[in-house]
C-alpha cells in the first residue's frame, strides 16, 4: 500500500486486494473523513485504515462486480460505512444507501466528486471525479495502457467514454482498478510500436514491476500520449483494438 499519493487536502492511499485489484482509500485531512473506493475485500482495506488511524464513514462502487464490491459487507460491518454506488446496478450490488448517476454529486469534507455514467464494462458503472483536486477514480473503464472489457456494452459507449475522459485535464490523477498495466501495454506495443513514448514508458513499467512496484496512478496526458484505445480515432477503430485485445496472447 502507499501513502505518498495526495492531491489539494486530500490524502489517496493505494491499497492492493485480492491478486491485481486496487482498493483505494480517499482522505479529507480537514474533516479527517474517510471513503474507500471499489473494497475487493475488507480486511486490507479496514487494516490500511487502522493503520493510520482513519474511520472509514462510506464506501464509493464503481460497478457490482465483486472484485470491486466484495468487501462491501465487511467494512459497513465494522465501521457502519454508508455505500453509494450506482442507482442502475443496485440490485446487484445490494443494501445501497444511495444510489447516484450522471451529474449526481458525492462529498468527502469540502471536497465534492461529480459521479460520470460510463457505460460499456458493466451497464450502469460510473466514475467519481474531483475536478477541483484533479483525482478521477475509473473502476474497470480506463486503465493505465489499456480498457475494460466490454461485458454489458458496447464499443461504441466505452470510446464516448474516453473521449470524455480525454477532455480532462491532462495532469488529472487516474486510479483505476486494477495492474493491467504490463500486459496492456505489451498489446499497445503489438499496434504502436513506432510511438517512442509508448516504448520509454513500457521499460519504465517493465523496470518497476521487476522490483514488484506499482504502475498507477497514471494521468490524462500519459494516457493519450500512450495508450491506444485513448489514442483511437473514432469507435470503429476503437472495436477493431478492443476485439485486438481479447485474443491477444502476447
Amino acid at each position: 500500500m502507499d501513502g505518498g499519493l495526495s492531491g489539494s487536502g486530500l490524502e489517496i492511499v493505494r491499497v492492493p486486494v485480492l491478486s491485481d485489484n486496487y482498493s483505494w482509500l480517499v482522505h479529507d485531512t480537514d474533516s479527517g473523513e474517510t471513503v474507500v473506493v471499489d473494497p475487493g475485500e475488507a480486511k486490507p482495506v479496514l487494516d490500511a485504515a487502522a493503520a493510520r488511524g482513519w474511520k472509514i464513514g462510506a464506501i464509493w462502487a464503481t460497478h457490482w462486480h465483486p472484485d470491486h464490491v466484495g468487501g462491501n459487507a465487511g467494512v459497513v460491518a465494522a465501521t457502519g460505512a454508508k455505500v453509494i454506488g450506482p442507482e442502475a446496478e443496485r440490485a446487484k450490488i445490494g443494501a445501497l444507501d444511495r444510489g447516484v448517476g450522471e451529474g449526481d454529486t458525492v462529498s468527502l469534507g469540502a471536497h465534492a466528486a461529480t459521479v460520470m455514467h460510463v457505460p460499456g464494462h458493466t451497464a450502469g458503472h460510473v466514475a467519481f471525479h474531483f475536478a477541483n483536486d484533479a483525482a478521477l477514480f475509473t473502476g474497470d473503464t480506463l486503465f493505465a495502457l489499456g480498457c475494460g472489457r466490454l461485458f454489458e456494452g458496447t464499443a461504441e459507449q466505452m470510446f464516448d467514454n474516453l473521449r470524455r475522459y480525454a477532455a480532462l485535464p491532462g495532469e488529472t490523477q487516474v486510479y483505476c482498478g486494477h495492474e493491467y498495466t504490463q500486459s496492456n501495454g505489451r498489446f499497445a506495443l503489438s499496434v504502436d510500436a513506432d510511438n517512442q513514448a509508448l516504448v520509454q514508458r513500457m521499460a519504465e513499467v517493465d523496470r518497476k514491476r521487476d522490483a514488484g512496484e506499482p504502475t498507477v496512478p497514471t494521468t490524462i496526458a500519459a494516457e493519450q500520449a500512450t495508450n491506444p484505445f485513448m489514442r483511437a480515432s473514432d469507435a470503429a477503430e476503437f472495436k477493431r483494438l478492443r476485439e485486438g485485445k481479447d485474443s491477444f496472447r502476447g
